[in-house]
């Protein structure tokens, strides 16, 4: 499969065919977030700091929960999702929250189409990158919309994790971006026996090609931390070994499972035409 614009309406379908399931589910848990608890985890709100009176754009954000926890912490908050229905139910949930953010719906790269702004911090977290071809263009956008001296902060999957098949008992993929990957799926990571089925095409991204596309395009990177668990109970054979941290059963401490990265854009970059 060429990699042509069929991957963002296969993708947007998917991922709209998820919405509700996952509005619904636990694992998001919109009861307990309206009544005051916050997406955000540990990592992140670590890396973000204080957030108070700063413009922070929010990329990949799914239905806003995390949008709409950094408005709570002060911040001038836009979120960006390719699903229109995502970015329906995020506007909803702002509106029910009683929190002001922004939302839009566009495929990533076409951001600078849709939003004409520069910002304090551009954000991103948790299964982003996987859904993206190209992370030159996607470190284009975030050096295009920060302020000269703003951060970039990023938390995702480690790349070592999307080698292995379902059951993480054997190697299935490479480490290293080679191809689409199309796979059909039954159910979703928020709930696995939801009557889902949905086909969507992702792609693996080493490292290199992180911070590669980072350095490239003017960003200066701050702090870079590898972590042995993931905050969120997403994968299969999983066991919580302390509070809102999982590991691969059988594999412990033996893999990393997340990574965090701080970056900050250069003076003199030029943005994207």
């Amino acid at each position: 499969m060429k990699e042509t614009k069929n991957y963002i309406d296969m993708n947007r379908e998917s991922w709209n065919g998820c919405v509700d399931t996952h509005f619904q589910s636990d694992f998001y848990d919109v009861k307990g977030f309206l009544a005051g608890n916050s997406s955000l985890m540990d990592i992140e709100l670590g890396l973000l700091g204080d957030l108070k009176g700063k413009k922070v754009l929010h990329l990949q954000c799914h239905f806003g929960q995390d949008t709409i926890s950094i408005a709570r912490m002060g911040a001038a908050a836009t979120g960006v999702d390719l699903s229109d229905k995502a970015i329906e139910r995020a506007r909803e949930l702002a509106q029910e929250d009683d929190t002001e953010a922004n939302f839009i719906c566009c495929n990533i790269y076409d951001l600078p189409n849709h939003l004409n702004a520069q910002f304090d911090v551009v954000f991103t977290s948790y299964g982003v990158i996987g859904w993206l071809p190209d992370l030159d263009q996607w470190a284009k956008i975030i050096s295009h919309f920060l302020k000269p001296g703003g951060e970039f902060v990023f938390v995702e999957f480690h790349p070592v994790i999307w080698m292995f098949d379902n059951t993480f008992e054997q190697i299935q993929y490479s480490y290293f971006n080679i191809e689409p990957i199309v796979e059909t799926m039954e159910g979703t990571y928020a709930d696995r026996e939801a009557p889902l089925n949905s086909t969507s095409v992702s792609w693996n991204h080493s490292l290199g090609e992180v911070f590669g596309s980072l350095i490239q395009n003017g960003l200066e990177i701050l702090s870079f931390v590898e972590y042995d668990y993931s905050p969120y109970n997403c994968f299969t054979s999983t066991v919580e070994v302390a509070p809102k941290k999982y590991r691969i059963k059988h594999l412990d401490r033996k893999i990393p499972m997340t990574y965090a990265i701080k970056a900050k854009r250069k003076e003199g970059v030029q943005k994207v035409q």
